[in-house]
């Protein structure tokens, strides 16, 4: 492409010179013949200190937010902002030819896009999911690096969708991508937001960032969609003005939607989503109160975009639920849920979801992430005691932190409650040891994982997977799966 082209509707300062780019990039390594290299200061690293490295492999523009004297040197004024830019104009402006819908918060974002993206196809129309599980690019399956990709892979994504039909293009929108403007420049036809409680603090610092991050997807949506339950929602709705603003409530009237005769069960909730003159029933296959939040997020969206309030709840009604989010492995004598949860608040909502209707024992097991945020990890320990009958401790993703001096901070809640627990520091032999010990009328809630199917230990990426975990031992004890 053109330089000139490249650059339309980018504000910079210096001579851009002549040339074709083949590749916007702010990574160094990248760097070839025909690049265009964006400087940008991150947290740890500065761009500006590689863009003699690019230079020399061949970039034939530099874009700085300083000068740098530099033969091919463009000044701008945000290189997050520039790089935002440059990559939409480099795919053709995908987005543009795309209704984009984007959820935010801390938990609920990879259900609610599933939903709005499974509500979507059985209206008949073609879109996009991008998420924390995989992207979808209509029905073909794209592994995913990161929950909101960054600005290169993310149009490339979109151009990906544009050509195979695609109308919509559903996506979780995460805080550090919101912070490092990943999304800079696009404009979301829905914005949605679920709830706020802590987490990414090893990121942002504090909760008031947090919550900004999140805040300022707002500024770039029509419509957006909020959770009148959430107090960190009530506040976006008083300090955010200018789209329309859509509520939804698990039992407050002044929601525009709302779900009234809430039923819970271990396989699902029952309600009646009440709104703008309809109510309509719903039965969602996926257990835990919470899940009344996410369903009417997803139904409140998808109206939001034009579909009708009857299609909408029979598409819900006819979900297949969300891999790793609150599923169901095997039901019989005993019954193994497999869940994300990775934050304090998390493991709440799914073991409150869960727990009336055990007959038997709430076993759970978790670990808690390494460098991430170690004030999480009582806070996670405090919400399985409130509800474990037996707890097993044991690893997460301990990365380059060691798995023992994590189990340690999380350790000592355990032992203060008085519950029964074990520890056990490699996963895999946890899980087994947690299945064996399974009684009739137990559940098990495999906290953590959820749709992952690997550890990181040593910096080292290892095959993992507890659904293939526990098919194996259902096997072995001649049980079959759910």
């Amino acid at each position: 492409m053109e330089l000139q082209v490249l650059f339309s509707g980018v504000p910079y300062t210096g001579t851009l010179p002549q040339g074709e780019a083949v590749l916007v990039t702010q990574d160094s390594r990248r760097a070839c013949p025909g690049a265009v290299f964006v400087c940008a200061r991150g947290m740890t690293t500065d761009g500006h200190d590689h863009a003699r490295k690019a230079l020399e492999a061949g970039a034939v523009c530099i874009v700085t937010e300083r000068p740098l004297g530099l033969p091919g040197e463009v000044q701008v004024a945000s290189g997050r902002k520039a790089y935002a830019q440059l990559c939409q104009n480099f795919f053709g402006r995908p987005a543009e030819k795309l209704r984009l819908v984007a959820v935010t918060g801390t938990n609920g974002k990879t259900t609610v896009t599933t939903l709005i993206k499974q509500t979507l196809e059985q209206a008949g129309c073609k879109a996009g999911l991008i998420g924390t599980i995989h992207t979808e690019i209509d029905a073909m399956d794209v592994p995913a690096k990161y929950t909101t990709p960054e600005p290169w892979d993310l149009n490339a994504l979109f151009s990906r969708m544009v050509l195979a039909g695609c109308t919509f293009a559903v996506m979780e929108a995460s805080s550090q991508a919101l912070d490092q403007l990943r999304l800079w420049g696009l404009t979301f036809e829905v914005g949605v937001f679920t709830n706020l409680t802590q987490d990414h603090l090893d990121y942002h610092k504090t909760f008031e960032n947090y919550f900004a991050a999140k805040k300022s997807l707002f500024s770039q949506v029509k419509h957006m969609v909020v959770n009148l339950d959430d107090s960190y929602g009530r506040r976006l709705l008083d300090e955010v003005q200018g789209p329309e603003r859509i509520t939804f409530s698990a039992g407050d009237d002044a929601a525009d939607y709302t779900a009234r005769n809430i039923r819970l069960s271990a396989s699902g909730v029952k309600f009646e989503m009440v709104g703008r003159g309809f109510i309509q029933r719903i039965d969602f296959p996926m257990p835990g109160d919470y899940s009344v939040h996410n369903a009417l997020a997803a139904a409140a969206a998808a109206i939001a975009l034009g579909i009708p309030a009857r299609d909408a709840a029979a598409a819900l009604s006819a979900s297949r639920g969300v891999r790793g989010r609150c599923e169901v492995l095997y039901h019989g004598a005993f019954t193994i849920l497999c869940d994300y949860a990775h934050t304090g608040d998390a493991i709440e909502k799914v073991l409150a979801g869960v727990a009336p209707f055990v007959e038997g024992r709430l076993v759970v097991l978790y670990g808690c992430a390494g460098e991430r945020d170690a004030k999480k990890r009582p806070l996670m320990s405090e919400a399985v005691v409130k509800y474990a009958d037996f707890a097993v401790l044991t690893s997460d993703n301990p990365r380059k932190e060691d798995p023992c001096a994590i189990i340690k901070d999380a350790e000592p809640v355990l032992a203060a409650s008085g519950k029964p627990y074990i520890v056990e520091v490699e996963r895999r032999t946890a899980v087994n040891r947690a299945l064996d010990m399974l009684r009739p009328g137990d559940v098990l809630a495999l906290c953590g994982k959820g749709h992952e199917d690997y550890q990181v230990i040593d910096g080292v990426t290892l095959y993992l997977d507890e659904h293939r975990i526990v098919r194996e031992w259902l096997e072995r004890k001649g049980l079959d799966k759910a």
